[in-house]
């Protein structure tokens, strides 16, 4: 059964050190450190919980004036979670295209400015490129493969501004549509993530 906007309600309530400004991609079949090696990553100290790594990442971006981002990785079946607290690496076409190869990438993106970006790439091929928050201007290889499942979910179709707004969460459900990975709170608080900072292009 597809999962809707509303099975990640809890994200934003429980999690608000990164809900505010976040990238979660998945990526099929690469270990973390051969993600790592595709972007470029140097390794840094595992951490535990999402919250550390939050703060771990701010400070990252202290002593390098924003010029590393430190991302966190764990694996999930055939899939590995990359996490970017205030990052966007996820959805940088020119990054993620070269570094799909062989591979699909999922990624969803927001940041304080409500700037917002769901991507798909298969293959160095973007299937489906979208702001969550105006699904109806879509781009891509095959951008309605997914429309009867993106209205299923709860994207706000010729509703510029839906109340309430459920656009991040729904990005959360459409991702795990593409991978069957869901992203829970016991997950983001209790695992030990694999870290590595990635420059910033």
């Amino acid at each position: 059964m597809t999962k809707t906007a509303a099975d990640y309600a809890w994200f934003e309530n429980d999690f608000p050190a990164i809900a505010e400004a976040y990238c979660f991609t998945l990526v099929r079949d690469l270990s973390p450190a051969e993600l790592m090696s595709r972007l470029g990553g140097q390794p840094e100290a595992p951490l535990l919980g999402i919250n550390t790594v939050v703060d771990a990442a701010f400070a990252q971006y202290g002593l390098e004036e924003g010029r590393r981002q430190l991302i966190a990785m764990t694996t999930m079946g055939p899939w590995t979670l990359l996490i970017e607290p205030n990052g966007y690496l996820g959805v940088t076409e020119e990054q993620v295209l070269p570094a799909s190869a062989g591979t699909a990438w999922i990624s969803h993106f927001t940041n304080v400015k409500a700037v917002c970006t769901f991507l798909w790439a298969e293959d160095q091929v973007l299937r489906l490129c979208f702001d969550p928050m105006f699904p109806e201007e879509r781009w891509g290889t095959t951008p309605d493969e997914l429309f009867d499942v993106m209205q299923r979910i709860g994207f706000h179709f010729d509703d510029d501004n839906p109340e309430p707004d459920f656009s991040p969460q729904a990005a959360f459900a459409l991702a795990e549509h593409l991978t069957g990975v869901a992203i829970t709170p016991a997950l983001l608080q209790d695992t030990t993530f694999t870290c590595a900072t990635i420059r910033i292009r």
